[in-house]
């Protein structure tokens, strides 16, 4: 009997985050203030969906792209 697929994770604790991202504590609740990362609450846990991740990074590559644009 198969099992069925076990669903990608959504949601990451700001622990969790912080090593997915490689920040400290600071950083990540620094860069929520500044809405450059996305969090939602659920009672009184603060998350971090898995697309503000990807998204994140995203943005990073895209500030990083620019900024050697500029150098050149």
């Amino acid at each position: 009997m198969d099992t069925p697929p076990v669903p990608e994770r959504q949601l990451y604790r700001i622990t969790e985050a912080m090593r997915l991202l490689s920040m400290s504590r600071s950083v990540i609740y620094e860069q929520i203030r500044a809405g450059r990362l996305l969090s939602v609450k659920q009672g009184r846990a603060r998350l971090i969906p898995a697309r503000a991740i990807s998204d994140y990074v995203q943005l990073l590559i895209d500030e990083s792209e620019v900024m050697s644009g500029e150098a050149a």
